[in-house]
């Protein structure tokens, strides 16, 4: 045997063996690629939904902060506070939706009044009672709206 070869090998059959072990490392291979993309993919979901859970649990001092600018006089300090905790939870993704004249949406408003209008042609938001809130695909909180629709039938 010369490096690992019989003497009395077939060039044939040692070309079918080579041809075996490199479909065998193509598949190992293949097999590692999928595996790095699955974790990748897997850490990414859950950085997503890590994420998604401190926002939510933010909202409410979102809420008081925000309540306090709607009704306090603006100091430095509060205007700063406000202003920090917005670009720091949208850097992390947080998103704010819900406009008046908003067309209502169940899937991501959730309606407390419901007025009933002639010339309206679809339900709409007419008044955000409280902000909704996603972060990338996730819904955090749904807007909490008054909603103006036309007569039934």
């Amino acid at each position: 045997m010369d490096g690992g070869l019989p003497r009395d090998a077939d060039p044939a059959r040692l070309r079918c063996l080579l041809q075996e072990r490199t479909a065998d490392l193509q598949r190992v291979k293949a097999e590692y690629d999928n595996y790095r993309k699955r974790v990748r993919r897997d850490r990414m979901a859950v950085r997503e939904i890590a994420a998604a859970n401190i926002l939510r649990t933010l909202l409410p001092v979102l809420d008081a902060v925000d309540r306090t600018c709607a009704h306090e006089p603006m100091t430095p300090g509060l205007a700063d506070i406000a202003h920090t905790l917005d670009t720091r939870l949208g850097a992390l993704g947080l998103e704010s939706f819900g406009q008046e004249g908003d067309p209502f949406d169940p899937a991501c408003h959730e309606a407390l009044v419901h007025h009933v209008s002639p010339d309206a042609t679809r339900p709409t938001c007419t008044r955000i009672l409280r902000a909704g809130y996603r972060a990338g695909p996730h819904l955090l909180r749904p807007a909490t709206v008054e909603v103006t629709g036309p007569p039934p039938g």
